[in-house]
């Protein structure tokens, strides 16, 4: 009898530890998206070997994003802080890996920007030298899927050179469905080719290659200028790089001794594009200390906005989220780095 008892103790025993590993550390194909960290551009960003040595801080923020088990995932619908999406939802047909190299391309794309328009708004020469177009991510439907991978530079098209993704559009622009087009690509340093056909692209129901594009570019200016990070990825860190940037190279002080974060993507203009998670950046500036938060000042497409009423610009919901949470962090809407510039030398 103690023998029988002895082996169902046992047999409970391991059935607990199965279900505990089930719970919380098997992952599940869901992500926990949570406020994530500020940190001090200072430690990502020098212009000729040095750093920015003013009071205060520029900040980048983040989303802290973890796959779920069955335990964060419930915790996770319980605190209204945190969103579950699924794998889909956040990296759509990518693979793991390729979601990673698309957030590193991205960051690189930003850094790129960054520097062009903080060289603009400092009145530096430069010169961008468009080596071709990066392959951000390839349709699920197109014809050069297994073909083409992420990261993948796009020279030419049927022998003709491509140096930015408006090339490559007026191109395409003169084919039709079904039309067989040969790409030129460099790969880990080597140069390849490749065929397809077009495909029908369900947004423009017109002919497409069915990949999405980012202009590989380099600055060459007398500038060294140099970024550290290789443990973030992403756009959206647009803004405050531009805003550290061009403080380090026209030596001026902007902030007057305060912490300012923000987040937003830039264009080559230096106009502030929209990104996501920003109810959750909001919260992560004013867990830091931060003193005011960039956020962009967005439009909504009024098509959009009568599909989807409930929408809100980032602005909006960065107010929203420091109004929900009791932040004590001034939220300041911006449109263009140059916005967010005149704000700051205004407050001086």
């Amino acid at each position: 009898m103690n023998f029988k008892n002895d082996k169902r103790f046992k047999s409970f025993i391991v059935t607990i530890i199965v279900v505990i590993l089930l719970v919380t550390v098997i992952p599940i194909p869901y992500y926990v998206e949570k406020p994530g960290t500020s940190e001090n551009l200072r430690d990502y960003v020098s212009v000729d070997g040095k750093r920015d040595k003013y009071d205060g801080s520029f900040m980048l923020t983040t989303v802290a994003v973890q796959q779920a088990t069955i335990a964060s995932l419930v915790s996770g619908h319980l605190n209204h802080t945190n969103d579950v999406i699924s794998k889909k939802e956040m990296m759509g047909t990518s693979s793991g890996k390729e979601y990673e190299e698309m957030q590193h391309y991205h960051m690189e794309t930003s850094q790129n920007i960054a520097t062009k328009v903080a060289l603009d708004l400092a009145k530096k020469p430069y010169k961008v030298d468009y080596k071709g177009i990066y392959v951000m991510s390839i349709d699920e439907h197109s014809n050069f899927e297994n073909k083409l991978n992420v990261g993948d530079t796009i020279v030419k098209v049927d022998d003709q050179k491509i140096e930015r993704t408006e090339d490559l559009t007026k191109y395409i622009k003169t084919k039709k469905i079904d039309d067989s087009v040969k790409i030129t690509y460099e790969q880990g340093g080597k140069t390849k080719e490749t065929k397809g056909d077009l495909i029908k692209l369900p947004e423009t129901k017109k002919a497409g290659i069915g990949i999405t594009l980012v202009d590989h570019t380099e600055i060459d200016t007398k500038e060294e200028i140099n970024f550290s990070t290789e443990s973030i990825g992403g756009p959206s860190a647009g803004l405050m790089f531009t805003l550290e940037l061009y403080s380090l190279i026209t030596g001026k002080d902007l902030r007057n001794g305060q912490d300012i974060a923000g987040t937003g993507t830039i264009d080559s203009e230096g106009t502030i594009g929209r990104i996501g998670g920003i109810d959750k950046k909001v919260i992560a500036a004013d867990h830091e200390g931060a003193d005011i938060f960039f956020a962009p000042n967005d439009e909504i497409d009024p098509e959009i906005k009568k599909k989807h009423p409930d929408v809100k610009t980032n602005y909006e919901e960065a107010i929203e989220s420091a109004k929900k949470n009791r932040l004590e962090i001034k939220i300041i809407p911006v449109k263009t780095v140059d916005d967010a510039i005149k704000y700051l030398e205004k407050g001086k």
